[in-house]
């Protein structure tokens, strides 16, 4: 049994780190992969739980040494999925949830057609703009680039299979998980998880 590989990506600030650990909250099903990053740890971040928080040169050589599923520069810092712990999470049966940006999208989806690609939108650039400045951890011009990067983001939405408004945390939770049961519903997969059952019956 193979289990599905999930995509979620968003600008910064659309509320996707919320999100997916609220739908892992309410689904422990989904093992959430763990990145790499370059960017140095926010408060309150633990270096192999919310980033593996890598060197620059380490990870240039893990990309020279194609350690990387996928991996890309956004905001002046790297982020890749190492390969390893992927194939074998999926392998075993059991889903698997990538939190990464468009780019690395579709680098992954070259390698895993069937992945499920979910792209969380902010309700309005201002809405962005005000969570990114309630954030209070980054200076003016920071937050005027991620809302200019934000508007380059969003015009690879129509790449994504599923697309979720986070206007109301609760609603896009609700919509996320709606995503999440409907993939499982599929007949190629309900064959695959209750073949005996099909066996039987058909």
């Amino acid at each position: 049994m193979i289990g599905q590989l999930y995509i979620v990506t968003a600008p910064s600030g659309a509320g996707k780190t919320t999100l997916v650990r609220a739908l892992v909250a309410n689904d422990p099903g989904i093992a959430v992969s763990i990145s790499h990053t370059t960017r140095a740890p926010r408060a309150g971040e633990r270096d192999g739980v919310e980033y593996h928080f890598v060197a620059v040169q380490d990870f240039l050589d893990k990309v020279a040494n194609d350690d990387f599923l996928e991996w890309a520069e956004v905001h002046g810092n790297y982020y890749g999925t190492a390969k390893s712990g992927i194939e074998a999470v999926l392998n075993a049966g059991h889903d698997v949830l990538l939190e990464i940006d468009w780019q690395g999208a579709q680098q992954v989806r070259r390698s895993f057609a069937a992945t499920i690609a979910v792209f969380i939108l902010p309700p309005s650039l201002a809405e962005l703009e005000r969570r990114l400045c309630g954030r209070g951890t980054d200076s003016a011009e920071t937050i005027a680039r991620r809302v200019a990067a934000a508007r380059e983001e969003m015009r690879h939405v129509d790449e994504f299979d599923y697309v979720i408004i986070n206007d109301d945390l609760q609603q896009a939770l609700q919509d996320l998980l709606a995503v999440v049961n409907a993939s499982r519903l599929r007949y190629a997969v309900q064959r695959q998880r209750h073949s005996s059952l099909f066996t039987t019956m058909l």
